[in-house]
């Protein structure tokens, strides 16, 4: 009798750690898969920006050449401009010049006529 409690308490006492065993790696699978479950998750976002970043990078990429490209037309808008005022001057001052000589021509026709009014005529 005693050998035969001593079995079913061995007995009950393996299946009893078995059955915690088994417990055991349930726990074991379940906190794995949970723990996979939130690193894809995590995973995700990360990834999310990621590639947001790389968007962002090519933009601000592009975002600078175009402004280098723009501060170069600029440039050469704000050249031209100022080659127009300059041409816009020379303009100018070549109309001063030429009111200039018209008045010295004027003068100088002037004294020709006041010259040729006072001289006698040649008699034919």
């Amino acid at each position: 009798m005693l050998s035969r409690l001593l079995k079913e308490h061995q007995a009950k006492q393996n299946e009893r750690k078995e059955q915690q065993e088994r417990r055991r790696r349930e726990a074991i699978s379940s906190a794995t898969c949970l723990t996979e479950a939130l690193v894809d998750h995590l995973n995700v976002g990360v990834a999310q920006a990621y590639v947001n970043q790389r968007k962002l990078d090519h933009e601000v990429k592009t975002l600078q050449v175009q402004a280098s490209q723009f501060s170069k037309q600029t440039a050469q808008w704000i050249s031209m401009v100022e080659g127009f005022n300059q041409a816009l001057k020379e303009i100018g001052d070549v109309e001063n010049w030429a009111r200039s000589i018209e008045m010295d021509m004027r003068t100088i026709a002037t004294a020709l006529e006041y010259v040729h009014k006072g001289q006698p005529q040649p008699a034919s």
